[in-house]
């Protein structure tokens, strides 16, 4: 981000020695950190490494058992959210506070609004909100406006805004981007530069090294709950952060293909299939490969993956299936057929999350395979293994474990219904960067032993790291197949129309 000239060197918030335990666990252990006006701070780690705690305290949510904070030079002891805020601490968190129903100047507002002769005074709400949109350059939401009927960019700016209504010094935002399209990341961009040249200092979480790097001033590394680092962004290499994050070297973000890997005839084909939201689809995936799909937000990736699985069954072409025509009208069709979908949004479709982990591993096996549950159960704790699966043991609630954690009981859910075929929806979404890696080995393993894996993924160096083959979708049409290593900008040309299609056909021919 480049703040240099603008950043303060006095630091407007200071963690000191912070400790924190949750029955007898430590997850926090003599954390300092502090962050300067005008600066963005990053905070890293892994799913488990003490950051959302660490934010927590700082957001007055949970108290420290040891340490102090100062904020502007004084020693503070928020005991709830809205004494952090009212001081100008701020938390915009990855799940929204928001009320659907209400508008973007009532929840803006919530709690404090402004009054006259008794009443709430409506125009001076709406108008107090318009010039705080006004400030962060954002024309394009109505302070009169519904905030359910907003898409998730525009209600974090929403969120943001609302921040700043408390006069915020300090804004921490949690995984900002994990919902976000590209050009939404870039207005994300341009607003916390906008908060940055007024002197407000950001604290930023992800798990997107790009982002990291992109953005930041400063890095935080924490590992187990304890401070690896804290560096200037300019003093740290990607490959360096990724070490300490993990506590071990990891030669490349991507792993090669198993060694003996053999891509096989092929077990999934569609010809001209089309529904609602795509048309015209054709491709052809083989035992053995990894199949990326590519394409711009919109352009119909995860409705092509739902379409195959039968969520949104194609009403027309022809789906085959070891060359066989076969007609998917449901997931359970799909499942018996031998598919599995490892959805995008784990949390809504993928987990129940007050359930253990036992019960969400044999989610799908009781529903579709009843008889197969009893065997099923006795290989679970293989599975769980084989994933390295952190919980406390089977009967704990997976709304307990990690993100990372939680997809990999995704996983098994459907490794346990042995499927021939793997559909993946931005299988690493969420994750932290260790476990991207064992998500990828996995992926790697499931071709080797012959499985046929389609990816689809808005990360492009996620497509190119993992894929055998590229295929790119535009308008709800396939655009383009291209061959293993192809760049960012070939990607992007083919999804944006501004290069050239490839001329190779979308029956895997070409590899």
């Amino acid at each position: 981000m480049g703040g240099g000239e603008r950043v303060s060197t006095q630091p407007v918030l200071v963690v000191e020695g912070v400790r924190k335990s949750f029955f007898g666990v430590e997850v926090l252990s003599g954390i300092d950190f502090d962050i300067r006006p005008g600066e963005v701070h990053g905070l890293v780690g892994e799913n488990g490494a003490g950051k959302s705690t660490l934010m927590k305290i700082i957001a007055g949510v949970q108290p420290a058992d040891e340490g102090t904070i100062r904020y502007r030079g004084e020693e503070v002891h928020h005991t709830h959210p809205r004494q952090a805020m009212d001081a100008g601490i701020v938390t915009v968190f990855q799940e929204f506070t928001l009320l659907p129903e209400r508008t973007v100047a009532q929840n803006v507002w919530l709690g404090r609004e402004p009054r006259r002769a008794g009443f709430v005074d409506r125009a001076a709400m709406n108008a107090r909100t318009a010039q705080l949109l006004d400030d962060l350059g954002v024309s394009f939401i109505e302070p009169q406006a519904r905030v359910g009927s907003l898409t998730v960019a525009e209600q974090q700016i929403v969120e943001i805004v609302k921040a700043l209504s408390f006069d915020a010094q300090v804004i921490s935002m949690d995984e900002p981007t994990a919902a976000l399209s590209e050009h939404e990341v870039e207005l994300l961009y341009a607003i916390i530069r906008k908060l940055t040249s007024r002197g407000v200092a950001v604290i930023y979480v992800s798990h997107r090294l790009k982002e990291i790097f992109d953005l930041c001033d400063r890095i935080t590394i924490l590992k187990d709950g304890a401070l690896v680092s804290t560096d200037d962004r300019d003093a740290l290499r990607p490959d360096e952060l990724v070490r300490r994050m993990v506590g071990r070297s990891i030669q490349s973000y991507f792993p090669d293909p198993v060694e003996g890997t053999v891509v096989g005839e092929p077990v999934l084909a569609l010809e001209e299939c089309g529904n609602a939201f795509v048309d015209g689809v054709s491709l052809t995936l083989r035992a053995g490969e990894i199949v990326g799909i590519a394409g711009l937000q919109g352009s119909g990736r995860t409705e092509l993956a739902e379409g195959v699985f039968g969520i949104d069954p194609f009403t027309r072409g022809t789906l085959r299936i070891d060359g066989a025509p076969v007609r998917i009208t449901s997931a359970r069709t799909a499942v018996r057929h031998g598919l599995a979908l490892v959805s995008e949004d784990r949390k809504a479709q993928g987990l129940a999350l007050r359930q253990s982990v036992l019960d969400n591993a044999l989610l799908v096996v009781r529903s579709v395979f009843a008889g197969r549950t009893a065997a099923s159960r006795r290989e679970v704790p293989g599975v769980l293994s084989t994933l390295e699966i952190s919980s406390r043991g089977l009967d704990q609630e997976v709304r307990f474990l990690s993100g990372g954690n939680q997809q990999k009981v995704v996983l098994a859910k459907w490794l346990l219904t042995q499927p021939r075929i793997v559909l993946f929806d931005e299988p690493t979404r969420g994750i932290d960067v260790g476990a991207k890696y064992a998500v990828y080995q996995l992926m790697r393993e499931l071709a080797a032993s012959g499985k046929a894996v389609l990816m689809v993924s808005s990360e492009l160096p996620e497509v190119i790291g993992m894929s055998d083959r590229i295929l790119v979708m535009s308008d709800g049409e396939l655009v383009a197949e291209l061959p293993a290593g192809s760049s960012e900008q070939e990607i992007l040309g083919a999804a944006t129309g501004a290069g050239a299609p490839h001329s190779v056909p979308m029956d895997g021919g070409a590899r």
